[in-house]
């Protein structure tokens, strides 16, 4: 079956998760940010995607952004860096994350060839707007879906169901790319052909589906479409 529809994970997979403590760690008088941020970004993203597990399996959930500031303040006390400015400051310039280099021209490269394109995300439609428009990509996009409509976070079978429903399209026409390993998975599980986007080389997830496509980044996604 010929791939009509690519759907794209946001937050790490077109959107760089780390963005925005790297750039407040380069701000003056973040000196002690500078010494761990790598660190905070990791515990921060991490967290976040648990809190998001554990509300889905059991059944509480909440909006995105809940997690969002529930895993800056975990990673924060993890840190040592007890700073309201800083968290405000952190939470504000999550709102303004980088898309990676290569989005741009990928997006635009499956535009040309006449395929719809849009998001999958945990997050809400407010913060995916802002993200979206800010990296200059609302051209290039046909949707942004939230779970928002389902009530639950991935990797909850109602969630994929909301890229059928949306677009009429078949899983099989569906080509579904994530940076998250277990979402990838999810993905292929549930039927959609499925890329990998393993930014950090990390070890394929040992779970009940693989990604067909493993890939460093998204400059050659166009090739396997």
């Amino acid at each position: 079956m010929t791939i009509t529809t690519c759907i794209f994970d946001a937050y790490g997979t077109l959107f760089d998760v780390n963005a925005a403590a790297r750039r407040a760690a380069q701000e003056p008088g973040q000196e002690r940010l500078a010494a761990v941020w790598e660190q905070l970004a990791r515990d921060w993203r991490q967290k976040q995607l648990e809190y998001s597990w554990l509300r889905a399996v059991a059944d509480r959930h909440c909006n995105f952004w809940q997690l969002t500031q529930d895993g800056l303040d975990w990673a924060m006390e993890a840190a040592g860096l007890a700073d309201p400015a800083l968290r405000k400051r952190l939470l504000a310039l999550y709102w303004e994350l980088e898309a990676y280099p290569e989005v741009p021209a990928m997006l635009r490269t499956l535009k040309d060839r006449g395929l719809t394109t849009a998001i999958l995300s945990n997050g809400p439609p407010d913060m995916l707007r802002a993200a979206i428009t800010l990296a200059g990509l609302n051209d290039l996009l046909d949707d942004a879906l939230s779970v928002e409509d389902v009530g639950v976070f991935k990797p909850h079978v109602s969630v994929y169901d909301m890229v059928g429903n949306r677009f009429g399209c078949r899983r099989d026409q569906v080509m579904f790319v994530s940076s998250n390993g277990w979402d990838a998975a999810a993905g292929a599980g549930y039927g959609f052909h499925t890329a990998w986007v393993n930014r950090l080389g990390a070890p394929i997830d040992r779970l009940y589906a693989q990604p067909q496509h493993v890939l460093p980044d998204l400059s050659t996604l166009p090739e396997y479409v």
